[in-house]
């Protein structure tokens, strides 16, 4: 073999590695999978929207390699998983409730993957409403 053949077999089989940890990622943590569905069409859109969530993770995995990171999904989701946004709400005197919603500050890792992709490291402007 030719170190050009060996190369596409190498690049061919860590891709078929990359979509297979994508679609067990897929299934088991965004609860694609067990199918539950009795309907024809029903399934169908499970089964569409799926795909769809590859394709979208694809595409972020693609844009994430162009910048040189080459961290699997489960990685890049566990890295993400801690920057949440945070919902306080508290009672005032006069019996109003106040709830203030805002993101956590982003940490050197996040913050990496989302100058990555173009995004914003604080998603989301604060909110707060007065019920």
């Amino acid at each position: 073999m030719t170190n050009g053949k060996e190369q596409e077999i190498w690049d061919i089989y860590n891709t078929l590695t990359d979509i297979e940890d994508a679609f067990c990622s897929m299934k088991s943590k965004l609860g694609l999978r067990p199918v539950h569905h009795q309907k024809e069409d029903r399934v169908d859109g499970h089964l569409f929207i799926t795909v769809l969530a590859y394709h979208i993770l694809h595409t972020i995995r693609f844009k994430l390699r162009q910048k040189g990171i080459h961290s699997k999904w489960n990685t890049i989701r566990d890295i993400l998983s801690n920057h949440v946004r945070i919902t306080t709400n508290m009672k005032t005197k006069d019996g109003k409730m106040v709830y203030i919603r805002k993101s956590c500050q982003a940490e050197l890792s996040h913050k990496k993957i989302y100058d990555a992709l173009n995004l914003p490291s604080q998603p989301g402007k604060t909110t707060k409403t007065i019920l």
